[in-house]
């Protein structure tokens, strides 16, 4: 009979897991907008319950001047141009102005105002600063919840040895740009908190778990919400799913449930996107909603068009979305084994493939989708906003590298792991909306590079040790 030990240790390690997750979520909201991307969710929340209306006029993330005298404010006093103008991400549709934001999460954000309101008789306008901090820990700390216990379930299905499963975790909670997003709301990383657990059924399926209805009824629901959350990277998640299920499944009954469980958030989806712009694809896309009175958005600022002069300047800002100042790989430190990972674990047999392919197609797509179809680098965020979900693809590829691969070789995870957690705190600190490079930053690369060549020597040196002395028993058994 197998020990209950290890079991035991493994739920208690899970806690651990769970109530470190939900401090960072509990202490990380800040109780107002931090700009113009949360003012414009925050703002289609307020309206909806206040007003019943998707209309944002009425808003105080749109109109900062109509704050209930001595109530907290919707922005800092420092952030000048929000307090004047308030949040500039939204739509001017016949003569009203919309939040330019997919719809279906403002429900969600909805539901959590009504609900606040009920219990409290709060109102946004009365105290603006419970109802940021109440909505940011409804939306995005439970998504970084969900999201850092799924990375943390990944190590069973693929049987991760220990203590890997806590050490990625960690990586992934505190060392990466998950950690920043958790302190406003935002879609990125509502969507991650999609994606990660979505992963996690794969990996099940791909260990050969049993396609029960029940599974293929979370899978489709996971990827179709991932549909509406982010109309850019959603799609390219939705169909990559449907693919890999047709593959894994081959079962016609299997993917028709897998549609059947997507389909309504994405009819939804679409139903409320011509109910409030009047398109059935996204209303930010519409040049003509984006011209309102000071508007900084045109066809050569807006996401969702080719606006490159030329292939070389998309080459060139597709490679700094990556790998510049802004970019996923120069603010997620552990990533730097991801691209190595892939080609190696790819290209050889493995049970996993399927699910490998999948995680470099969404990374691939996104990437290349949004370096098409964007020259502005995301807005003022810190790193690049819409690859938030790719950390869960790209940590499931860092599992599986870190299970397969010569134990030598975790070092430089760990490495990599610990000046990203520096990097993660200083990301923190300034939040997701930070419009310069996060304090430290140079600093804390240069010592990344240095640290992780130092541990690439000493696992050259340590090979060549081991070499010479695996060399050094063969002669002495031919000399014998």
């Amino acid at each position: 009979m197998n020990s209950p030990a290890p079991e035991r240790e493994s739920r208690i390690w899970g806690g651990a897991v769970l109530v470190g997750a939900a401090l960072i979520a509990l202490c990380s909201p800040h109780d107002y907008a931090g700009g113009w991307n949360d003012g414009s969710r925050l703002a289609t929340a307020e309206t909806l319950v206040d007003y019943h209306t998707w209309s944002i006029d009425a808003s105080i993330f749109v109109r900062p001047n109509i704050v209930a005298p001595g109530a907290p404010l919707p922005y800092q006093p420092d952030n000048s141009n929000s307090m004047r103008f308030g949040t500039g991400d939204k739509l001017l549709i016949n003569g009203l102005y919309y939040s330019d934001k997919s719809p279906l999460p403002s429900l969600w954000l909805a539901a959590v105002y009504a609900v606040f309101q009920f219990c409290t008789g709060w109102t946004a306008r009365t105290n603006a600063a419970a109802f940021c901090y109440v909505l940011t820990l409804a939306t995005s700390g439970l998504a970084y919840v969900v999201a850092v216990w799924s990375i943390y379930r990944l190590g069973r299905p693929l049987r991760l040895p220990r203590p890997w499963p806590l050490l990625l975790t960690g990586s992934f909670a505190l060392a990466t740009i998950a950690l920043p997003y958790v302190r406003h709301v935002n879609n990125h990383i509502l969507l991650l908190g999609v994606v990660a657990p979505l992963m996690v059924e794969m990996a099940w399926v791909a260990r050969g778990a049993a396609v029960t209805w029940g599974r293929l009824l979370r899978l489709g629901l996971l990827a179709g919400l991932s549909y509406t959350i982010d109309i850019g990277t959603g799609p390219v998640l939705l169909g990559g799913a449907a693919v890999w299920l047709a593959y894994r499944c081959r079962r016609p009954a299997a993917l028709a449930m897998f549609a059947l469980a997507a389909a309504p958030w994405v009819l939804l989806h679409h139903a409320l996107n011509y109910a409030i712009g009047g398109t059935l694809g996204p209303a930010n896309g519409v040049l003509g909603y984006l011209e309102w009175p000071g508007s900084p958005f045109n066809i050569h600022t807006m996401t969702g068009v080719w606006s490159h002069p030329s292939v070389s300047s998309f080459i060139l800002y597709a490679l700094d979305l990556l790998a510049g100042k802004q970019g996923f790989l120069t603010h997620n430190l552990a990533l730097w084994l991801a691209i190595p990972a892939c080609w190696r674990l790819c290209r050889r047999p493995s049970t996993d493939r399927p699910e490998l392919l999948l995680a470099v197609f969404w990374l691939m797509g996104t990437w290349l989708l949004y370096s098409i179809m964007s020259p502005n680098h995301s807005g003022v965020c810190c790193s690049v906003r819409w690859f938030v979900p790719l950390l869960a693809p790209a940590y499931y590829v860092l599992a599986i590298w870190l299970r397969d691969c010569p134990p030598i070789y975790r070092r430089d995870f760990c490495v990599l792991s610990a000046w990203g957690a520096v990097l993660g705190a200083s990301m923190w600190w300034v939040g997701p909306w930070w419009p310069h490079l996060v304090p430290g930053f140079w600093a804390i690369l240069a010592a990344t590079l240095a640290s992780w060549l130092v541990s690439v020597y000493l696992r050259w040196r340590d090979q060549g040790i081991a070499a010479a002395q695996a060399a050094g028993r063969l002669a002495e058994r031919k000399a014998a």
